[in-house]
């Protein structure tokens, strides 16, 4: 089993949270326990790349414009690497 670098964790969340999501729904869909899940998203949202929308009593997080950027320039250095597209592991 090879494992995913931070970089391409980050990608993951990013991309799954293009649609606004909860805590839960990122951990479970990008595989992570609550306290590594937890510090990637303090990461992103301390760099602007992920924002906080509160929705009745749920908080969600939606990824940011800045991370649109991350996100297109980790697709072009994978590509140009494996000549794949990234994928979520699911």
């Amino acid at each position: 089993m090879i494992k995913r670098t931070h970089y391409e964790i980050f990608w993951e969340i990013l991309t799954f949270c293009k649609t606004p999501r909860t805590f839960t729904n990122i951990i479970n869909r990008c595989n992570l326990n609550s306290k590594i899940g937890q510090t990637h998203l303090e990461f992103l949202k301390k760099r602007h790349f992920l924002m906080e929308i509160s929705k009745s009593d749920v908080t969600l997080l939606k990824s940011t414009e800045q991370a649109n950027e991350y996100i297109a320039l980790f697709n072009k250095t994978y590509r140009q690497l494996f000549d794949d597209t990234p994928e979520f592991r699911l």
